[in-house]
């Protein structure tokens, strides 16, 4: 008989007849991202020591609230890690040097058996290899779950899992707070600051509905955030976590949006150390946890929880110091390498990104990233495209090999302003894979696409055929697309067309093939 015992954030525990299998667990008392995220609720009061027997950990990607070294650190050398085979071996070799022994990268789709009997997992990536995100498709004991994760799947993929899963998904796990520096990290004033943030939380939400309404699982499950930020620098971005306009909504304000909008689903939401029996459907609450709220004495609870990390949170400050008089000569070399990895990506980013690194040793450089390559050098336009800045101590760790672009952007501490206003995805996408072969994948997948396929959608009474699929990330437009106000709104990663024109108006994407009839 399978249980599932959720472990807080994205974490997730089954156990069956034969076998426990952890996913994602986010543990360490240190937080995320350079001392920036941490759990909420906290989950501290879970006992480890059975976990770090665990048969199996499965590890869907590799930021940090995922893929957490200091537990990989403790398990012992029987487990073994699984993880999705993506094009570049980075994230495999992260995971070896936390001194795993065992780890098996599995192929998409692919069965991969968990026990002597009919237990299997497999994993179901994104279709672009931009992002490396992955969601799992789990039967255990005859139950299945399908723990979607930060994965933006299409409709078509849940359904093929569902299918895979003998026509019925006993849980479906969907992450309805996504993980983003915008707009918080942006120059915008706090007014419009939240506007986009309500903006981005309705989005985010319509795309759980679609999917989980294409799925119909026995039991959906918002679940997989949000953080809450306990460094004194950061705590003001708590405002993120307001039950009604915050960009990083709780589970429990996700599932109240959602069960209005689909009535008919069955809904629920867990806490750190609930446990839910898959056979009967009962669920176990665990005490400690049932004492948190989301909406009452929040203040009070952060206050106490930050007194309790204050000393981690200065360690990870402490190890991080301002970099040393070399450090000029390393950021320029830096970016010299990443210009040799792909022209592709450079000629697609076409603009000038502008870095002031602040504190000693820090200094201005504008980066001119375009068909004919990538320059370095001082300020040279009075209007970059990108301008970030960030303190010299958080970026040496990325000079370092340390961690990624990436995880500087999620950690909130660097600030950014665009002019204009649009979205790069393919500079956030050289940043944060810096990888010769997960860039030519992508590459790969863009430049192969066949873009033939049409579909006829209406607005305001007039008709149009546009591509089926969105250019950017190739979500189905057929299903995974709101049409109005003349525009086209893809729920994969909220990039948004003009219906008339097929331009991209929010990010840097080719555009969409329109045209009314």
């Amino acid at each position: 008989m399978a249980t599932l015992t959720f472990l807080g954030h994205a974490g997730l525990a089954i156990e069956s007849s034969a076998f426990t299998l952890l996913f994602d667990p986010w543990m360490t008392p240190s937080g995320g991202y350079m001392g920036s995220w941490f759990q909420y609720p906290r989950n501290d009061h879970i006992d480890l020591e059975p976990l770090t027997r665990a048969t199996y950990v499965a590890i869907s990607h590799e930021h940090l609230d995922h893929m957490d070294s200091w537990f990989l650190e403790q398990l012992g050398d029987e487990t073994t890690v699984l993880i999705p085979k993506y094009p570049s071996p980075a994230f495999a070799d992260r995971i070896l040097e936390s001194g795993v022994r065992k780890i098996v990268e599995l192929e998409q789709w692919e069965r991969f058996p968990l026990d002597g009997g009919d237990s299997w997992i497999t994993v179901i990536p994104e279709l672009s290899p931009m992002c490396h995100d992955s969601a799992f498709l789990i039967v255990a004991d005859g139950r299945s779950v399908l723990n979607c994760n930060d994965a933006r799947l299409t409709a078509s993929q849940a359904r093929r899992a569902k299918h895979l899963a003998g026509g019925r998904l006993d849980v479906m796990g969907v992450q309805a707070s996504a993980a983003t520096w915008h707009p918080m990290r942006y120059s915008y004033p706090m007014e419009e600051q939240r506007r986009i943030a309500t903006d981005k939380r309705i989005s985010k939400l319509r795309a759980v509905q679609r999917l989980v309404r294409a799925t119909a699982p026995e039991l959906a499950v918002p679940f997989a955030g949000p953080p809450c930020f306990l460094d004194p620098e950061l705590r003001d971005l708590n405002w993120v976590l307001d039950p009604e306009h915050g960009a990083f909504i709780d589970p429990e304000a996700a599932e109240s949006w959602l069960r209005e909008h689909l009535p008919n689903q069955a809904w629920a939401t867990f806490r750190p150390g609930d446990r839910l029996d898959l056979e009967t459907g009962e669920v176990e609450r665990d005490p400690v946890s049932a004492a948190f709220s989301f909406t009452e004495g929040v203040e009070e609870y952060l206050r106490r929880y930050a007194e309790d990390r204050a000393r981690v949170i200065e360690e990870t400050r402490a190890a991080c110091p301002d970099p040393g008089p070399d450090f000029p000569q390393r950021f320029v070399a830096h970016f010299e390498q990443l210009g040799t990895l792909s022209s592709y990506f450079l000629k697609q980013i076409d603009m000038t990104v502008r870095f002031e690194i602040t504190g000693p040793n820090g200094g201005v450089w504008d980066v001119r990233m375009n068909a004919d390559g990538l320059a370095i050098g001082p300020p040279v336009t009075e209007r970059p495209g990108y301008t970030v800045t960030a303190p010299g101590r958080w970026v040496e760790p990325i000079l370092a090999g340390a961690m990624a672009w990436e995880d500087l952007l999620l950690s909130m501490r660097f600030q950014v302003h665009r002019d204009p206003d649009v979205y790069n995805d393919y500079l956030v996408g050289l940043l944060k894979h810096a990888n010769a072969p997960a860039l030519q994948a992508v590459e790969e997948y863009e430049t192969g696409r066949d873009e033939a396929e049409r579909i006829t959608v209406t607005d305001g009474g007039r008709s149009y055929e546009i591509g089926r699929y969105c250019p950017h990330a190739g979500e189905d437009l057929s299903v995974g697309a709101v049409i109005e106000n003349g525009r086209v709104y893809c729920l994969g990663h909220n990039f948004t067309f003009d219906l008339a024109t097929g331009e991209c108006v929010n990010a840097r994407s080719a555009p969409l093939a329109t045209r009314e009839i």
